[in-house]
């Protein structure tokens, strides 16, 4: 049994009164009413429709309203404003905590800028949603301030950039030396050396990745790095990424497969007649493909497989990337994404990481709008997808002619240094221009006359010469 239950009054717009159901209930509505106004969370409780039904102080203050009853009643959707952590507004089809509304699902909690009433004012919060009862008809809305946190979060952030920034240089001196130790041209070692020093080498270089990791994670945490959106067509930018595994693929005996979801030889691929588009950071999308797919050739043994596909799915692009590796345990799969988190089992342990990939891929996919997750079960393999949105055809068009026009105007400038006594020309795409109209027998112009043909010259056949004897039997002239 939860410890309140809240009865709705007589009147649907009033707020609801917070009772414990043993004995002493004025003394437990009257503790339930004080816990709920001192404390800094904002909680609201909704219909099954979602208008307000409760409202404590807190969320009041946080969304901008002066009196908690002021919204009792009205559509949670129109009070609770939300946007990305990094400012983007979403579409309602994108949109967590709409969707968790409409849906009657339960949203874990999810990190967001709160957009504060009609103000230009953003504050940091993490919100959820759960149900009331067992029966889903009221749902508990909460959310809270992050303001601190982030920022002391951030001046760890800081602290770990710079000092991940300054031991790259003594690991990548390391790194530097032990190559040359182990290049037969600039050492002559014996065999139990090289062993040691291949040892060191492989661990320099695990060293030096974890720092870049470490680099990358910081940068886009503190919003130092953000996306760099362009249109693309997924199909082949996912293509062209995933055909440089083709050569460690080959190497590990790993059936690798591109837009299939069979067993078939490495450079097996089946045509895709889908055109999918979205809008993307191409580098990001690199980063998380080559995280993946790093993962999946880790965790597959030999004579394995591997498949990466790309679809689309209604309004979303859906990528995964299926194994048939080791598997996560149950335990394991709810904590991948998070910073630093490495399944520990006998079979993990002789397997290098730094616990930063999944993370990195999450930070990215989420940047731009879209989704991650997995489905796996320990020794059956796993499947990763990645889930963003969608552009139509049209919408890709129209993203392409600024850049389009952007190349042709850098052309351009590369041919008038090549030649700067060319004039310049500026050029934009324009649309195609219609169809000329034939002209009607009225408006045929007046064309000249058509000059007559001459006629051929009348030429006479030779006469033949009396002077010479011509055999006429086929003798010699």
């Amino acid at each position: 049994m939860s410890l309140f239950n809240f009865k709705k009054t007589k009147s649907p717009a009033a707020p609801i009164q917070a009772t414990v159901p043993s004995h002493g209930a004025n003394q437990g509505n009257d503790l339930a009413s004080l816990v709920l106004s001192v404390i800094h969370d904002g909680v609201v409780m909704t219909d099954r429709a979602g208008a307000v039904q409760f409202m404590n102080p807190a969320a009041a203050r946080l969304c901008g309203l002066s009196n908690p009853n002021d919204a009792i009643g009205l559509d949670s959707i129109l009070i609770i404003r939300i946007e990305t952590k990094e400012g983007r507004e979403l579409s309602e089809a994108e949109n967590p905590f709409i969707l968790a509304i409409r849906s009657g699902q339960t949203l874990k909690p999810y990190e967001c800028n709160l957009i504060v009433g009609q103000t230009d004012k953003r504050v940091p919060i993490t919100i959820s949603i759960l149900p009331a009862d067992e029966t889903g008809g009221n749902r508990v809305i909460t959310f809270r301030d992050i303001t601190e946190e982030l920022k002391e979060e951030g001046e760890q952030m800081e602290f770990i950039s710079t000092a991940s920034h300054e031991m790259r240089t003594p690991v990548a001196t390391i790194d530097g030396y032990l190559s040359l130790c182990l290049n037969p041209q600039t050492a002559t070692i014996d065999e139990r050396a090289r062993n040691y020093l291949t040892t060191a080498h492989a661990a320099s270089q695990h060293l030096g990745k974890l720092f870049q990791d470490l680099l990358d994670v910081t940068k886009l945490d503190d919003s130092r790095i953000r996306p760099n959106f362009v249109p693309a067509e997924m199909v082949e930018m996912v293509k062209d990424i995933t055909k440089d595994y083709i050569p460690r693929a080959q190497e590990q005996k790993i059936n690798f497969t591109f837009g299939a979801d069979d067993s078939a030889s490495v450079h097996s691929e089946r045509k895709l007649n889908q055109v999918v588009y979205s809008y993307v950071d191409p580098d990001f999308m690199r980063e998380i493909l080559d995280n993946l797919i790093d993962n999946a050739l880790k965790y597959t043994p030999s004579g394995g497989s591997i498949y990466v596909n790309v679809r689309g799915d209604g309004d979303r692009v859906l990528i995964n990337v299926t194994d048939t590796g080791m598997g996560i345990s149950s335990d394991d799969l709810g904590h991948i994404f998070q910073k630093f988190y490495r399944a520990d089992n006998s079979d993990t342990r002789t397997i290098g990481g730094t616990g930063l990939g999944l993370y990195l891929v999450k930070q990215r996919t989420e940047a731009m709008g879209g989704q991650v997750w997995a489905e796996s079960a320990f020794g059956e393999g796993s499947t990763f997808y990645v889930s963003l949105p969608r552009l139509t055809a049209d919408e890709y068009e129209k993203r392409m002619i600024p850049i389009r026009n952007q190349k042709m105007q850098e052309q351009l400038s590369t041919l008038q240094s090549a030649f700067p006594s060319q004039p310049t020309t500026t050029i934009t795409e324009q649309p195609v221009p219609a169809m000329p109209q034939p002209i009607s027998s009225q408006q045929s112009p007046q064309l000249p006359p058509v000059p007559p043909i001459p006629q051929p010259t009348q030429i006479s056949p030779p006469q033949p010469n009396p002077n010479i004897n011509n055999n006429l039997n086929g003798g010699n002239v």
